[in-house]
């Protein structure tokens, strides 16, 4: 985002990250935490950018002279941060996206972009995989699509169970690749799986 500082904070959001502050047993009065209820605020407001805006339009511009190519289009490992629904917590990961055109294609940063857009939001990476899954499927009417997140989540490996290293993943397809078998194992193969 452009000059942090120039965005505005709502004294009340100030004042809730004070309490919070406070409740966690600091004094938010303490020089290194002075301005730190205005940059919490202003990191907020960037890690939920995706609510400002709509995945959707990143496919409007689509591209019908591809010289005759009419196979799979995989961008892979993808890398994204997003923050679960539940804790607030960091999800940190990355996606595959796979898209059998029909006849027209995207630019490739426009799949990034769909992902960036919904995982900008509180999420659970189920309901990510599947908005983004969605979005391409509804929007470039491809003959398939296929995606694959693979996570670690902060809720998991910073407090409860505190299992580091593990990784969730979640994967959504549509069309040739939820009921075609050989262009599932051609398309999950092409994405690393």
């Amino acid at each position: 985002m452009a000059d942090d500082n120039k965005i505005p904070v709502p004294d009340e959001v100030a004042a809730a990250i004070r309490t919070l502050i406070t409740w966690s047993g600091d004094d938010p009065d303490r020089e290194g935490l002075l301005d730190t209820p205005k940059r919490v605020a202003r990191a907020w407001k960037e890690y939920c950018a995706g609510y400002g805006e709509d995945p959707a339009l990143h496919l409007s511009r689509t591209f019908e002279e591809v010289g005759g190519y009419d196979e799979v289009v995989v961008l892979k490992d993808i890398p994204f941060q997003s923050h679960c629904e539940h804790h607030m917590a960091p999800i940190v990961g990355k996606a595959s996206i796979a898209y059998l055109p029909r006849d027209r294609v995207v630019g490739i940063s426009k799949l990034a972009r769909v992902l960036h857009g919904f995982a900008r939001r509180l999420q659970v990476q189920e309901r990510l995989t599947a908005e983004v899954a969605k979005c391409i499927w509804d929007n470039l009417h491809p003959h398939g699509v296929a995606v694959v997140i693979e996570a670690t989540h902060g809720c998991m490996t910073g407090r409860g169970v505190r299992t580091p290293g593990v990784a969730m993943t979640t994967s959504r397809l549509h069309g040739c690749f939820l009921d075609d078998p050989r262009s599932r194992k051609e398309v999950m193969s092409l994405m690393g799986y």
